[in-house]
């Protein structure tokens, strides 16, 4: 199994989420409203807010933009938004594949 999958399986507090660092990190340090970042990024306050308060995940097209903003790029937000939904995945949804049996292979 992949090594950070099994990293994450064994993590008992769920990661930060893109959001959780945006509203307690980084929007403190610039020292800009939700609705001047927004502006900022080419998207509405409603998403801006959404994400901040951990109703909506990083899309790809917002890591784009967060990356290129802020100049850390998408990767960094991609990857925490991945570690966020894995985690879920193995923890809080992880019965919900329970009944899936794995494909054997035949020789």
């Amino acid at each position: 199994m992949d090594k950070q999958i099994e990293q994450l399986r064994r993590m008992k507090r769920r990661p930060a989420t893109p959001g959780e660092m945006l509203r307690e990190e980084v929007l403190p340090a610039l020292g800009i409203s939700q609705e001047a970042f927004a502006e900022k990024l080419g998207v509405s306050r409603q998403t801006i807010s959404d994400v901040l308060l951990e109703k909506r995940p990083v899309s790809v097209d917002l890591a784009w933009r967060l990356g290129r903003f802020l100049g850390n790029g998408a990767a960094l937000w991609i990857n925490l938004q991945r570690q966020v939904d894995t985690w879920d995945a193995l923890h809080i949804d992880a019965s919900k594949y329970d009944y899936i049996e794995p494909l054997r292979k035949t020789a």
